[in-house]
């Protein structure tokens, strides 16, 4: 599902440099340097649905409407049209009421497909209740949704953050691009990067983060310690770090990693960290995991502005000189 990279410009970008030397260069040889790729996102010619919306249609046959994908839909007694621009198909009532609600389909050519990747790992958009899916993979959900649903969540992100109109932001773990849409809707300018290539596939197709196709949206897909490494000192207003837990992907809650965070922020410009609260009930505060944090935070050169308790990080400033 993912396409050609295309190599970015300065004025994607704004005025200053935002990559380095090595980083400039991708797109020159297939779009790959040192194994870094940039992603572009497209619409692919299909409408994503929702088990929940899915059935919702078929509820309200005859009828017409809108999808949550934009997506104009109209239906007799027992067919539904469903159409995107030039695009569109054609659906059964009975095959729209059969679905799982929790589960997201691909529409196309008058079926309706499971949507899911068996790439070594089981991987597909789940939606416990009506409304933005999360990604599932292994059987195991990538956000919050007992308390909140993964848009509010990425919202409270966002506010920790202080995302502001025309910011530089570098998010880092795009997963399925929340944190990313949610800054851009403030008008900022965002770098996003997500090492796992079916991850963005998954991402592009979630209905919920069109935003990611915007000309002012960079995706990277890479390693976020070399991807970090390779961007230029003191480019972005702000990072929006949402690693995976701390036993999963350590490196990204090192102090070498810190470092590299510090150095492409500008003076005052601020980081939020995701942490959650994992071990909360061993010891003091939040649990050793964002004791942890904070320390190395601090070690590094960060002013620690405190925990956000609504959006579960750490905020913390890099002071100006």
């Amino acid at each position: 599902m993912s396409r050609a990279p295309h190599s970015p410009t300065r004025e994607e970008h704004g005025p200053g440099p935002l990559y380095n030397t090595a980083l400039a260069r991708l797109g020159t040889q297939g779009g790959i340097v040192a194994e870094l790729e940039l992603y572009e996102y497209r619409y692919r010619g299909y409408m994503v649905l929702s088990g929940w919306e899915a059935q919702r249609i078929a509820s309200s046959c005859p009828g017409q409407g809108v999808t949550t994908g934009g997506a104009n839909w109209s239906c007799s007694s027992d067919e539904v049209t469903l159409a995107h621009g030039g695009w569109s198909t054609r659906l059964g009532v009975d095959q729209l009421a059969s679905t799982r609600p929790e589960h997201y389909y691909l529409a196309a050519s008058g079926r309706l497909l499971p949507l899911e990747l068996r790439l070594g790992d089981y991987m597909r958009l789940h939606s416990p209740r009506p409304g933005p899916p999360t990604l599932m993979i292994n059987g195991i959900v990538m956000h919050r949704v007992a308390e909140t649903d993964p848009l509010r969540d990425a919202e409270a992100k966002i506010r920790a953050a202080r995302v502001g109109r025309r910011h530089r932001v570098l998010d880092i773990c795009t997963g399925l691009g929340y944190t990313a849409a949610a800054s851009l809707s403030r008008g900022a300018r965002v770098v996003t990067i997500e090492l796992r290539r079916e991850v963005l596939a998954m991402a592009e197709a979630n209905p919920y983060a069109s935003r990611l196709g915007l000309e002012n949206a960079t995706i990277i897909r890479g390693d976020a310690v070399e991807v970090v490494e390779a961007l230029a000192d003191e480019a972005f207003h702000r990072v929006v770090h949402d690693p995976p837990r701390f036993n999963v992907a350590g490196e990204l809650y090192s102090a070498s990693f810190y470092r590299q965070l510090y150095r492409v922020l500008k003076p005052g410009g601020i980081l939020f960290h995701y942490t959650g609260e994992p071990m909360k009930t061993r010891g003091r505060g939040h649990g050793p995991v964002v004791r942890g944090v904070i320390e190395r935070l601090r070690s590094t050169g960060f002013q620690v502005l405190g925990y956000d308790a609504n959006a579960l990080g750490v905020v913390a400033r890099k002071p100006r000189r």
